[in-house]
This record gives C-alpha cells, sequence and structure tokens, in this order.
C-alpha cells in the first residue's frame, strides 16, 4: 500500500493508494510547531483509525512546500512507519517539461498538479487549485508546464479582513443568502465567495486566450468544490488531484530505477 503525503502552508493531505485506487484520506491543518514524534504518532493513529496496519505500508510519497516540516515528516515516517518516504522535487522524473525560467523555483505541489493533468487529462489545462494561495497553472496541448499565476487564497483574504479591521467578524465561507449582503456577515461571505469567483472567472479567461477555446479548467484543493458550485468555467473538479500526482510520480521512478 502506498501512503502520499502533501505537506501544505494551511493543510497537510494524506492518502493511502492500493494499486491506483485511492482508499482512505484526510485533511489535516498543518502545526508548524509539532514535531517528528507527534506527527508521527499521528500518521499512526489515523492508519489505526481506518484499521490499516503500519506493516501494509510498503511506501511513501511525498511533497512540501514547508521547508521546516519536511525533515520532521521525513523523520516520523522513518520511525514510525518504517518507511523512507520519496521525495517529489524539480530532480525527479515527473514526466512533465518545465518551461521556466528556473524549474526549481516551481513548488512540488504545482508539479504534481500537472504530472496529473497531463495523465488524466491531457493539454491544453489549466489548473485551478485553492490552497493557502490560489494558483493558476498552465499545460499546453503537448502538456508542457508552462507556467502559471498566483493570487492570495481566500483563507489569507479573509483573516486580513478579520485581523486588519477593527469591526469585521470572521466568518465561514459559505454561500450567503444573495450578492448584495443585508448584514456584515452576509457582505463578507458575499465579497470573499462571489469576489473569488468572479476572480477565477476572469483570470481563466485570460488563460484560454493563450492556451485557445479547447483549455480544460481542473479545479483541486479544500476550497475546490465551493468554488465549482457557483460558475461553470470549472470543467472538472478533481479535490485529491495532488495525491494521484504523488502516486503516479513514484511510479513512474520505480520504473525509471
Amino acid at each position: 500500500m502506498l501512503l502520499t503525503i502533501d505537506i501544505g502552508n494551511t493543510n497537510i493531505t494524506i492518502g493511502c493508494y492500493q494499486g491506483v485506487t485511492l482508499g482512505c484520506r484526510w485533511r489535516l491543518a498543518t502545526d508548524h510547531d509539532r514535531m517528528s514524534d507527534e506527527y508521527g504518532i499521528q500518521l499512526s493513529s489515523l492508519l489505526q483509525h481506518s484499521h490499516i496496519n503500519v506493516e501494509q505500508i510498503t511506501a511513501i510519497s511525498m511533497a512540501s512546500v514547508v521547508p521546516p516540516l519536511t525533515g520532521r515528516i521525513k523523520q516520523a515516517c522513518l520511525q514510525y512507519l518504517k518507511q523512507e518516504p520519496f521525495i517529489v522535487d524539480s530532480t525527479v522524473n515527473t514526466g512533465v517539461n518545465i518551461l521556466l525560467d528556473d524549474p526549481s523555483s516551481v513548488g512540488a505541489d504545482r508539479i504534481v498538479d500537472a504530472t496529473a493533468v497531463q495523465k488524466l487529462y491531457g493539454g491544453p489545462a489549466c489548473v485551478v487549485d485553492f490552497g493557502t494561495a490560489t494558483t493558476f497553472d498552465a499545460l499546453d496541448s503537448h502538456g508542457n508546464y508552462l507556467g502559471g499565476a498566483i493570487a492570495p487564497g481566500i483563507g489569507i483574504s479573509a483573516d486580513a479582513l478579520f485581523q486588519r479591521t477593527s469591526q469585521l467578524p470572521r466568518v465561514d465561507l459559505v454561500r450567503p443568502p444573495a450578492v448584495i449582503g443585508k448584514n456584515t456577515k452576509h457582505a463578507m461571505q458575499s465579497g470573499l465567495l462571489f469576489g473569488y469567483v468572479s476572480m477565477v472567472e476572469g483570470m481563466v479567461a485570460r488563460f484560454r486566450k493563450e492556451l485557445g477555446d479547447e483549455m480544460k479548467v481542473i479545479g483541486t484543493g479544500g476550497l475546490a468544490e465551493v468554488v465549482a458550485r457557483e460558475t461553470s468555467v470549472i470543467t472538472i473538479v478533481a479535490p485529491w488531484l495532488t495525491l494521484d500526482g504523488l502516486r503516479m510520480i513514484w511510479e513512474m521512478n520505480q520504473q525509471h530505477d
């Protein structure tokens, strides 16, 4: 059984694969203060809760955009799961040709997403990942990774409104009764949700001008389904896309070795 781990700034996403089938999966809050033993106990507990023995984990594929946590979770895997994780970065075989000035500067999660989209859907494509940042990544018709755009995530914007104003509360990101809010809470929810929907629609339109009308739009990340319900421009919702990419890259490198 392959364990996949995607370490993001806000969430750590984990999934277990039996062959190509994704079974148990979890989203955890990223805790920058947690030590390797704490992460090890957490991983062991998740597996135990899902009736998976540690011995059933035969390999681990991991990507991280949080360098301080990479080593801690690697150590947790070694100590508690008895496996050294395969860590995805710009030096491993991803199957994606990265056409950037400095390929090593691209976040591992963005390349992992590109690998999954290339194999599952093909190009041209725009991948919209709703994470700590909202990222837009472009693949051409040959599956080459062209680059993209990065905007503040919805959570960052919501936190900024709460922290930088005296009277605005913290709100849940849910659909308000109407676009025109009748109270502060609904007005904030409208601005956050529908404002981001409009931003996504605008960015997708601009990407389509460069990639062509046949461009697919894939939404991923924890808020992909929330945003996709409000717009028709996201044609495919794949909330576990990064985990699929981690599985594919691990398989490619096993064959390559």
